[in-house]
């Protein structure tokens, strides 16, 4: 049922897919990406890396890791990421989900493969921590014969660490989180196939933004349309919980978020709203102009462009992340604007997690080289700005794309605006 590291996750699936969107419903007269096998793939595809590792258990709770190895789509709360579900996974046994109360009737009637969940609290009180550890995990580690061995955990409050040691002295911990995203760094086609259907409603989304673009509306105006388009065609959430339209001068530096600013005649305006689906992210930028550009908006766009084009045309087989890097910060050089992009990485990787490694020219202390592969996915987003530019001199242009072997293959299409090309 389960095929390799860079193949299909069920036994005979068809063969262009993840290659365009074939529609999100599920129906009868043809093959689709198959949730349940899919499912099933990732959870083998972590138990051989959790075999192979030195850990005896593994513990997760950040969303993306919990849905990637039990397909719980959970309620999400503001700032209280990784600390409502978790899951706890044995080599050789089913996952385990530690489920927040309030869907432990929905688990029960709508997840049947889930064959073991508990209930747990919000995991930030240091006491209804402690009740987990002496309730919930303590038994069940025991239980596996690991209260001597090994745990991985990708993150954890230190009230968790603390009331583990105490409970479990014998108990050693480990980075878990290097194991899920090991996981998840090369995509199999059906995953493919989910961020093909979030790169349309990302595409959908952005384009209901561009048309909302005027004088006299406002940023918050723009996201309110943007929005309504994501839900209604069944998006789960934006790519940022805070969605990214920011016009005029607030791109001249960038300000991330949308305000209550009003477009201007000759104002830039960038859009960075993007779609997930079914677990899946799309990330998808582009930046318009409201009226007519003038030639300095022009010079700096077309820069972007080439940019992008450059860092697509290196996200192949055997590349590296810093030789992607590089032909984007060549590209830049070329129009004489390698030294003003944002003091952020210009790509990062993406997929059941919306902004996760291996980065694309971070140059932060620790960054590491990655040699690329095909089947991982990226998205690329040079952004470059110059002050005093009337109608702001900041422009970013985005792609979702996959790695192939000859060259990155754009998942999001949605066309870049002629008028500030030159």
């Amino acid at each position: 049922m389960v095929a390799s590291r860079h193949g299909a996750c069920a036994g005979r699936a068809r063969s262009d897919l993840g290659t365009f969107a074939l529609g999100p419903a599920t129906v009868d007269w043809e093959a689709r990406a198959d949730p349940g096998a899919l499912r099933e793939a990732r959870v083998a595809r972590v138990a051989e890396l959790l075999s192979g590792s030195s850990a005896d258990a593994l513990l997760v709770w950040k969303d993306e890791n919990v849905r990637y190895l039990t397909g719980m789509r959970a309620q999400i709360i503001a700032g209280k990421s990784s600390v409502l579900n978790g899951c706890l996974m044995f080599a050789g046994r089913p996952p385990i989900l530690l489920c927040s109360g309030g869907d432990l009737a929905r688990v029960r009637v709508g997840m049947p493969w889930i064959e073991e969940f508990h209930p747990i609290p919000i995991q930030e009180a240091s006491g209804l921590i402690g009740g987990t550890v002496e309730r919930t995990l303590e038994p069940l580690l025991r239980e596996a014969g690991v209260e001597h061995g090994t745990l991985a955990i990708d993150q954890a409050p230190i009230s968790l660490l603390k009331h583990l040691a105490r409970a479990l002295p014998g108990l050693e911990l480990a980075d878990g989180d290097a194991i899920m995203l090991e996981a998840r760094r090369v995509k199999f086609p059906e995953e493919l196939a989910q961020m093909q259907e979030a790169s349309a409603i990302a595409e959908a989304v952005t384009e209901t933004a561009l048309r909302a673009v005027a004088p006299g509306v406002r940023e918050c105006e723009v996201v309110a349309e943007a929005m309504r388009t994501l839900f209604r065609l069944g998006g789960e959430m934006a790519h940022v919980t805070t969605p990214f339209v920011a016009s005029g001068e607030r791109m001249s530096p960038p300000t991330r978020l949308a305000t209550d600013k009003l477009i201007r005649e000759g104002d830039v305006v960038f859009i960075d709203i993007g779609a997930a689906w079914n677990g899946y992210y799309a990330d998808l930028g582009r930046t318009t102009i409201c009226g007519r550009p003038s030639r300095r908006q022009q010079e700096i766009y077309t820069a972007v462009h080439a940019s992008l084009q450059a860092g697509t045309a290196a996200l192949k087989v055997g590349n590296t992340n810093d030789a992607v890097a590089a032909a984007v910060a060549e590209a830049a050089r070329a129009h004489g604007l390698e030294d003003h992009f944002i003091s952020l990485f210009i790509g990062h990787g993406l997929g059941i997690g919306s902004n996760e490694p291996p980065y694309v020219g971070e140059s932060l202390a620790g960054a590491e080289t990655v040699v690329l592969e095909r089947g991982m996915t990226f998205a690329l987003e040079p952004l470059i700005w110059l002050a005093g530019v009337r109608g702001g001199g900041g422009v970013r242009l985005e792609d979702t794309i996959v790695v192939d072997d000859d060259a990155g293959r754009p998942l999001t299409r949605t066309a870049f605006d002629e008028r500030l090309l030159l």
